[in-house]
């Protein structure tokens, strides 16, 4: 597998009115993607609602993904438990199923000190052969993972490959990771972008955002990899305000599948519960705030 660089968003999951699975949404989506010219997908974190889908649902659906990207850019599935038999036996059953790597949170009910995350990750790492990203999101699971931990399991652990840095402040933790790690592992940035033009410049080498902007992600991406960070700052400028919206607690999928269903990709912007939908005037202000980038798409940023 081709190392994981660049954006690689969160596939959100597409369901009906009534809340079942809507395969052709899902289908469009991964097709957007593909054609942003994305570095990769992940399945079933927290911008998918992977903790509302059935076993049987998240198969269906990664076979589908895999079908249609059919070994163009690498799947990254998520996983994880608080047991740690059950979450290297999910492991394991990702990989068997064609993911390319696994996106792991720690144990999040029974929450272990450093020995023990330690030796969750390095069990589950024992039991695949693909790379391990470990997910880093203390807001999410209660679980923190210092610089130093983090960086000695890559250093350890063979598999483990990859970091994603979700605890604020994000950049200077990807400073204190990269200075410790070395090249035995590699920071990623999620908070869906918010802090992307600084955390590349402190080392990290992509970001984890959600899907409804990937397409705009990527060309921020490319204008950073051509070192144009005034141009870049610029165009993040403009995106920011619908980024911060998509932040706010419990909201922001809603906001992004109604973004999705704003830019015809989605038929609903439907969540499953306990996932929080926007009201009606949220669904005018997400128009806004999408209207104004589309307005703003600089030569350099669109054909880069």
């Amino acid at each position: 597998m081709r190392p994981l660089r660049g954006v690689i968003p969160i596939l959100n999951s597409a369901f009906l009115d009534n809340g079942d699975i809507d395969l052709y949404s899902q289908q469009k989506l991964v097709e957007f993607l593909l054609e942003s010219g994305v570095g990769g997908i992940a399945l079933f974190g927290t911008a998918s609602e992977g903790y509302t889908l059935s076993a049987a649902e998240r198969d269906c659906i990664l076979k589908m993904v895999l079908k249609v990207v059919n070994g163009s850019i690498p799947i990254v599935v998520s996983t994880g438990a608080t047991g740690t038999r059950l979450a290297a036996d999910q492991s394991v059953a990702a990989q068997e199923a064609g993911a390319d790597a696994l996106m792991i949170v720690p144990p999040y009910y029974l929450k272990p000190d450093g020995a023990g995350v330690r030796h969750y990750f390095e069990t589950i790492a024992a039991r695949v052969t693909i790379p391990i990203m470990i997910q880093d999101a203390p807001v999410m699971t209660g679980v923190t993972m210092p610089a130093s931990l983090l960086a000695g399991l890559c250093k350890d652990a063979e598999r483990i490959q990859y970091v994603k840095i979700e605890h604020p402040p994000t950049a200077p933790k990807i400073t204190a990771f990269v200075n410790e790690v070395g090249s035995a592992g590699f920071a990623f940035g999620g908070l869906n972008g918010q802090f992307l033009i600084e955390e590349v410049r402190r080392g990290s080498i992509g970001v984890m955002p959600g899907s409804d902007l990937a397409d705009q992600f990527q060309k921020l991406w490319l204008l950073l990899e051509q070192k144009q960070y005034e141009m870049a700052q610029s165009f993040f400028n403009i995106c920011l305000p619908l980024l911060r919206y998509e932040l706010q607690p419990g909201l922001g999928v809603s906001t992004m599948k109604t973004n999705l269903v704003r830019r015809g990709i989605f038929k609903s912007a439907v969540v499953r519960h306990p996932t929080l939908s926007v009201d009606k005037h949220a669904i005018q202000e997400i128009d806004a705030l999408w209207n104004q980038i589309e307005r703003y798409q600089p030569a350099q940023a669109a054909h880069s």
